[in-house]
C-alpha cells in the first residue's frame, strides 16, 4: 500500500485511534518517497526519553531550551517546515509542526497536549490545566489565555474581533487540514503543480472534505491534461450537490470528455 492509500486508511478510521506523528509522515513521504518512517518515530521516542519532567513545562524545557527547537524565522514557506522528519532533523519549522512534535512527545509520556487551531497562528494547550497554553514558535513560551488573545491581535491587528471558541483545542484531522492548507497554500504560490496535486488529493480524501477540494484538483489535473480524471471527479462532485451546482458540475465534464472524441 501506497503513502496515498495509507494516508486515506488513517484519517478515515476512529479519530480517536488517529497518530499525528504517522499522518504527518506520511504526508512528507508524498514530497519524499525516501522518508522513513520508523526511524522518524524513533526519533521522537527519543526526545520523550530525555525529558526529566513529564509535563507541558517539562517537554517545553527539554524541546525548546535544552534541545534549541525553534520557529523558521527566515523560511516559514519553506515547504520542508511542514515535513515532520525534516522538523525533527533541522529542529526549525513553523508554528503548526512544533506543536505536532510537542503533542507527540506528550503522548509518548501520557502527558495530554491540545492543539490549538486559532486563524493565524497556532498554539498548544495543556489539557491538565486548560488556562496553560504554549507558543511553539517562540521557543515554547507560556501563555494564559489573555497572553494566547494577544498573539491573534498582534497577527490580525487589535480591532480584529475574537472569539474563545479560538482557543478550544482541535481534532487530529482538523490539524492535518490545516497542515494540507498550509502546504495548498506554498505549492499554489511557487506553481509547483506535481506537488500541489498529491496535497490537494489528500485534502480531497479527509472526511468532510467539501466539494471545494475536489473542484480545485479536477481543475488542477484538467490543466494538466488528465481530462477523464478531471470529468469523473466532477461527476462525482455532482452527486452529492443539487440544482444548478449540480447541472454545471456535469455541464464541465461533459465538455472535457467531448475534448476526448
Amino acid at each position: 500500500m501506497g503513502p496515498t492509500d495509507r494516508f486515506s486508511a488513517i484519517v478515515q478510521g476512529p479519530e480517536e485511534a488517529l497518530r499525528l506523528d504517522e499522518a504527518c509522515l506520511l504526508v512528507a513521504a508524498h514530497a519524499d518517497p525516501a522518508v522513513d518512517l520508523p526511524a522518524a518515530l524513533d526519533r521522537l521516542d527519543d526526545l520523550a526519553a530525555g525529558v526529566a519532567e513529564p509535563s507541558v513545562d517539562g517537554i517545553s524545557r527539554h524541546l525548546f531550551g535544552e534541545l534549541g527547537f525553534r520557529g523558521a524565522d527566515h523560511d516559514y514557506d519553506d515547504p520542508r517546515n511542514s515535513f515532520l522528519q525534516v522538523v525533527l532533523e533541522r529542529r526549525t519549522g513553523i508554528p503548526i509542526t512544533l506543536v505536532i512534535v510537542l503533542v507527540e512527545v506528550g503522548r509518548r509520556l501520557g502527558v495530554p497536549i491540545g492543539c490549538v487551531s486559532m486563524p493565524g497562528h497556532f498554539l498548544a494547550r495543556d489539557e491538565l490545566d486548560p488556562d496553560v497554553f504554549v507558543d511553539a514558535f517562540a521557543r515554547g513560551a507560556r501563555l494564559d489565555a489573555a497572553g494566547a488573545q494577544a498573539r491573534f491581535h498582534q497577527v490580525h491587528g487589535p480591532a480584529a474581533p475574537f472569539e474563545p471558541a479560538f482557543l478550544e483545542p482541535v481534532g487530529p484531522r482538523a490539524t492535518l487540514v490545516r497542515v494540507l492548507a498550509n502546504l495548498e497554500r506554498i505549492y499554489t504560490g511557487t506553481g509547483d503543480r506535481p506537488a500541489l496535486r498529491w496535497v490537494l488529493e489528500l485534502r480531497a480524501r479527509m472526511p468532510g472534505a467539501g466539494v471545494g477540494e475536489r473542484r480545485r484538483l479536477a481543475a488542477l489535473l484538467a490543466s494538466g491534461g488528465e481530462l477523464v480524471e478531471a470529468a469523473t471527479l466532477l461527476e462525482g462532485v455532482a452527486t452529492e450537490v443539487g440544482g444548478a451546482e449540480a447541472e454545471a458540475a456535469l455541464a464541465a465534464a461533459h465538455r472535457l470528455r467531448a475534448t476526448l472524441n
